[in-house]
């Protein structure tokens, strides 16, 4: 069975997440099993990433690299594998070719990594391995601020934070430690790498700021746009606040996660900029890169499943469902959860199950703890055979409901405090559950960033309208393209929107 879905520098927490994380941490105790998961080049310095397995070492004999290279399967799992598009990777060649001709690093080259994630990410390894997500370049929006953020990660690497931090161990232990921060294994990672987390290591507020102050040292140097660190610190701060509001994404994998941000850290990055002139100064290179991005994957993988809104559906497995109003679907590894009003929270999930076990036997496995034996049901959802039942743990309760769709079958578990409202919710989201037909399945494209050339009385609002499959459009379009709440747009002007075209 294909994986269920999932949904990177930057993504902030809110009270729905809060609350779902809470309902979930009771639904885990219920749910002893995991679900269904199925676990040019040319610019001196820098060649471009071709195989989404290994990463070719760039300095043989390197310890730190060799061990850097150990851990790029481990990342490629937990970000959903490599992104491939020639035309991203020939831009991100150019910025990465350029970052490597600074004279205060003349020796070091660097290797890249796209990871298809629309998480808003980026970091760096020892021996030269960078990763950036297409979740990042689908935020920034020249450039300039691709290489202010890659400059940054580099100088974590090139400043020895990692290092510092545990100067009193071994050389050996030290730089594995390092590597391994990348793939965290203490208790509340592994707790999080069970939904294909990534736990990023953090560093103090001094680190970040030396890590902002050399990277924006490395961009000038190298001509391109000083204050693109600064532009960009904005947009990021600008997607903290939009995310906050929705509360549709979970931090974990997210740069702001572990990245401090406050207009103080924007006015220090103004301030190294002055060092190479006023604004203006330096390259953004805005065309190439949003020649670069036109096409790129927005948000979903398409076999993760896509959520439009309260809907949640799924071409490869052929199944869909909806939520009601005032819930917020997170699209993650191996599930699908949801957050409502009043600590409402709502999981979805998979299993092959032997058509030869009937599904009231099956929700007595063993696999739901704190089940009411006596509230199994059987009965049928859009044609489907189904059953229900209660279950309990410690202040919660749970409807619990599996669907049998040929030799699958699909948990649907919803869960509120012992005195909320469950019945109607529950009620609502299971009686939505249903099949695709082909004809829908064939009508369901992935989300792609598409750039369009502003023309004559278009405005904000028009090509805002233009976006499909997201919510706030007028909102995103503004975040997306840097624009703040003032912003206007020309005739001329290239900017990006989100479409299934």
């Amino acid at each position: 069975m294909p994986a269920l879905p999932s949904s990177t520098a930057m993504r902030p927490n809110s009270a729905a997440k809060l609350r779902l994380r809470a309902a979930m941490l009771a639904g885990a105790a219920l749910l002893a099993l995991s679900g269904c998961q199925s676990f040019s080049a040319g610019d001196a310095g820098f060649r471009p990433s071709s195989n989404p397995v290994t990463v070719d070492t760039v300095t043989r004999g390197d310890s730190l690299a060799n061990l850097a290279r150990r851990q790029h399967p481990k990342i490629l799992q937990t970000y959903g594998g490599e992104y491939s598009d020639p035309k991203v990777e020939r831009m991100l060649a150019r910025v990465v070719g350029r970052l490597s001709q600074d004279p205060q690093n003349p020796s070091q080259s660097y290797r890249i990594t796209i990871l298809n994630s629309p998480n808003i990410n980026a970091f760096a390894l020892p021996g030269g391995y960078l990763y950036i997500t297409r979740g990042i370049l689908a935020l920034a929006n020249d450039s300039a601020e691709i290489a202010a953020v890659l400059s940054h990660e580099m100088a974590h690497v090139t400043a020895n934070h990692g290092l510092e931090r545990q100067r009193r161990e071994a050389e050996a232990t030290l730089a594995s430690r390092v590597v391994e921060e990348v793939v965290s294994t203490d208790t509340r990672a592994r707790a999080a790498v069970v939904r294909g987390k990534l736990q990023l290591a953090q560093f103090s507020r001094n680190q970040e700021l030396e890590a902002d102050a050399i990277g924006i040292g490395t961009i000038g140097r190298v001509g391109y746009d000083p204050y693109a660190a600064a532009r960009f610190l904005r947009s990021m701060d600008a997607y903290q606040k939009f995310y906050s509001v929705g509360g549709e994404h979970d931090t974990s994998l997210d740069f702001l996660a572990s990245h401090p941000n406050a207009p103080r850290r924007i006015e220090l990055a103004q301030r190294h900029a002055r060092q190479f002139g006023m604004p203006g100064t330096g390259v953004r290179d805005r065309d190439a890169f949003l020649e670069g991005v036109d096409g790129l994957l927005f948000g979903d993988k398409p076999d993760q499943g896509y959520v439009r809104g309260r809907n949640f559906l799924h071409p490869t497995l052929g199944i869909a469902f909806s939520v009601p109003e005032g819930f917020v679907i997170d699209n993650s590894a191996g599930e699908v959860v949801a957050a409502g009003p009043g600590d409402l929270a709502f999981r979805f999930d998979g299993a092959t199950v032997s058509r030869s076990l009937s599904l009231t036997d099956y929700l007595q496995e063993g696999w739901l703890a704190g089940l009411d034996p006596a509230s199994i049901r059987t009965t049928t959802i859009n044609g489907h055979q189904a059953a229900s039942a209660r279950a309990y743990a410690d202040e919660w309760q749970f409807d619990v409901t599996v669907v049998r769709v040929g030799d699958q079958v699909y948990r649907l578990l919803t869960g509120a405090p012992r005195n909320g409202q469950l019945d109607a919710v529950a009620r609502s989201i299971t009686s939505s559950f249903r099949v695709l037909s082909q004809a829908e399945i064939a009508s369901l494209r992935p989300l792609r960033i598409r750039v369009v050339e502003v023309r004559p009385g278009d405005t904000v609002a028009t090509l805002a309208s233009q976006m499909v499959g997201v919510d706030r459009n007028l909102e995103l379009f503004r975040l997306l393209n840097g624009l703040g709440p003032g912003g206007t747009v020309s005739a001329g002007d290239k900017v990006k929107i989100v479409t299934d075209r």
